[in-house]
């Protein structure tokens, strides 16, 4: 069969769709009682470890599964990097539904959003009796789903509000693109550099299995569309599910996060169906504003709710409520300031090719017209190397870095005149200003973030999750260029003690 043209979530367009012909597909794998999902599986006899699907990814233990496939960890082969290759079972049996589910998967393939799971390829795996299976080749994201963190506890407000914003504005981005998930659940979330104590949760959508163009009718046969917890009013009717279907379950998952309780327990068919005559119970101890926002997106008739994009203007409010200016301060710990205050008053006259390298590279390879290393003290902030960046210093008020440093990873705005946190800072209050920022901190041997290499735009945007490893990549590597010079500097320091020469600031 001949190959077409297939991009992915997150990706590129331009990958290859591989259609091979394939023995053992033979196997039937019959639904669970009681299975949320609504089609036949059908899964291959022989596609445990060791196989190898579209000629490069071979296949290692499972790490999910479900009645519509199952998620494996893979090793790409020829990029020798790790990936989750994901088994799906075809249901189109003639050309036409092949056609059609070839078109819906070109359609999702333009989705570029670092809320959303990046596919790197896709395919299909043929046998001579006609069965297929549907391969993809996707991010492999090292952490759990939002599914098992809740078996354990419900969320803070604040992380449930940060979780909310990535997911409502990958979301906007979707449907802005005329796509609806339809299955918006705690299981399709990813939760990754997950720590106890953190503070920013970070969140990607996967499993766009049911997802389709918005206003396009059910296929025939499928009644339900979705998981029974988390569905739509208009999904247990079988209605066509627009962008607002989407929000709404995305209501319900954010009560489940802040309550810790599904929002219409009970069997599958008792909970679909008591959504249809009232809205969850949502307890006064949330607040007003969470209490709100709620009620709103999961309201009974679509055209009541909200916008994914209004849902994210919400959640960025909950999410930075009572922080103010504080979050843009960066001089509480003594030990960090008195470090990063040292390495800027010595780097301040200092041009570094080896920075100066990295801030281009990173600004060639991310597609942004500034990158920069900058140190971050008590007050100042010395930018030590930029592309699109003057070297120089600056109080804080004049930077976005600040705030970087008090992440434990990278710090991502999409919108930086939207955000609280940067819409009053002159960089972005100045005409033209800017619209994105995104920065990584940048830490030494003991541990302190010292500065951040930080990447801007003029426009606002997003980062696929690739980009976002290229930039902590670069990062490291400044990092430890920062590190070198001042292991350096010590050892000259010591020389000349050690030799009776005065040890001079360099």
């Amino acid at each position: 069969m001949s190959a077409a043209c297939l991009a992915a979530p997150g990706g590129k367009s331009g990958l290859r769709l591989h259609n091979r012909e394939q023995q053992g597909f033979h196997t039937a794998v019959p639904l669970p009682a009681g299975s949320d999902s609504y089609r036949s599986a059908w899964m291959p006899r022989q596609m445990g470890p060791g196989t190898v699907v579209g000629g490069r990814y071979r296949l290692q233990e499972r790490i999910g599964s479900g009645s519509m496939g199952s998620v494996h960890r893979a090793v790409d082969e020829l990029l020798g990097r790790n990936v989750a290759v994901k088994l799906i079972a075809s249901r189109a049996r003639t050309e036409e539904e092949r056609s059609r589910n070839e078109a819906e998967a070109k359609v999702l393939s333009q989705l570029n959003h670092h809320s959303l799971i990046t596919l790197f390829d896709a395919g299909t795996e043929v046998s001579p009796s006609g069965t297929s299976i549907v391969w993809l080749a996707m991010e492999l994201v090292q952490g759990s789903d939002l599914s098992r963190r809740l078996a354990t506890d419900k969320l803070p407000a604040r992380q449930v509000a940060h979780l909310a914003y990535d997911l409502a504005i990958g979301l906007d981005y979707m449907h802005r693109g005329g796509i609806v998930h339809r299955d918006i659940k705690p299981a399709n979330i990813l939760l990754f550099d997950y720590r106890e104590d953190e503070t920013r949760l970070r969140a990607k959508l996967t499993d766009f299995g049911v997802a389709q163009m918005a206003g396009d009718p059910n296929p025939q046969g499928e009644e339900f569309t979705g998981t029974a917890g988390f569905m739509s009013p208009e999904q247990v009717r079988s209605e066509p599910a627009g962008p607002h279907s989407d929000v709404y379950s995305l209501g319900l998952v954010l009560l489940r996060c802040l309550t810790g309780e599904r929002a219409f327990p009970g069997l599958a068919v008792e909970s679909a169906l008591a959504r249809l005559f009232r809205g969850p119970e949502i307890p006064d101890s949330l607040g007003p504003q969470w209490a709100g926002i709620l009620r709103a997106m999961t309201a009974l008739d679509p055209a009541e709710r909200p916008s994914a994009h209004e849902v994210s203007e919400a959640m960025q409010d909950l999410a930075t409520a009572g922080r103010g200016r504080r979050s843009m301060a960066a001089g509480e710990d003594p030990e960090r300031v008195r470090a990063a205050e040292e390495l800027g008053a010595a780097s301040e006259d200092e041009a570094d090719p080896i920075l100066d390298r990295i801030t281009a590279l990173t600004a060639r390879v991310l597609g942004v017209p500034v990158a920069a290393v900058s140190i971050v003290g008590g007050e100042q902030v010395w930018t030590v190397s930029g592309c699109g960046a003057s070297r120089g210093s600056t109080d804080q008020s004049g930077s976005l870095c600040p705030v970087t440093v008090r992440e434990d990873d990278l710090f991502i705005v999409d919108d930086v005149q939207k955000d609280p946190r940067t819409s009053d800072n002159p960089l972005v209050a100045a005409s033209p200003g800017f619209g994105f920022y995104a920065g990584v901190p940048l830490r030494n041997a003991n541990g302190l973030a010292l500065g951040t290499l930080c990447v801007m735009d003029r426009r606002a945007r997003s980062l696929t999750g690739e980009q976002e490893a290229t930039l902590r990549d670069f990062a490291a590597l400044a990092a430890d260029v920062l590190q070198l010079r001042r292991d350096a500097r010590d050892a000259r320091h010591a020389a000349e003690f050690l030799n009776g020469e005065p040890a001079v600031a360099d």
